[in-house]
């Protein structure tokens, strides 16, 4: 890999898939994706401003994330546009707000790109232009 960001639907539909190639060529232990914050400068650095910052986890084929009641209801919604990903487990920790979620991708890389992009703009409400990075190969 040779890039680790992207601002535009396609180019970061692109780099997630080259990101799962990559992880699974070095066979680590996991992939993980950090999405702009929705603020001024939500195009300009990843973790900037005081909100979380929203990530995204992959390996062996699944995806890992945490989501607030809301962002949990949004998922919910965008995984009925996408048969081939399923909710494998909702965990709720007692002391923490929001629930992680375990999503099984059974698809191509470009198609799991394709999901996780659309995860950041629907689920996490990103602006079209939010840049990502790719923060662990």
């Amino acid at each position: 890999m040779t890039r680790f960001d992207a601002a535009t639907a396609d180019g970061r539909r692109e780099l997630f898939a080259d990101a799962i190639r990559a992880h699974d060529e070095r066979d680590s232990a996991f992939l993980t994706i950090e999405a702009a914050g929705n603020g001024a400068n939500a195009g300009n650095d990843a973790g900037s401003g005081s909100e979380s910052t929203p990530w995204v986890q992959f390996a062996d084929g699944t995806l890992n994330l945490d989501c607030t009641d809301d962002e949990l209801d949004r998922l919910k919604s965008l995984l009925d546009e996408f048969p081939s990903f399923t909710v494998d487990d909702l965990t709720t920790p007692e002391d923490v707000d929001g629930t992680n979620v375990r999503v099984v991708a059974r698809t191509d890389d470009e198609r799991v790109g394709e999901f996780v992009d659309r995860v950041f703009q629907r689920v996490y409400n990103r602006p079209d232009g939010y840049r990502a990075w790719v923060t662990v190969v």
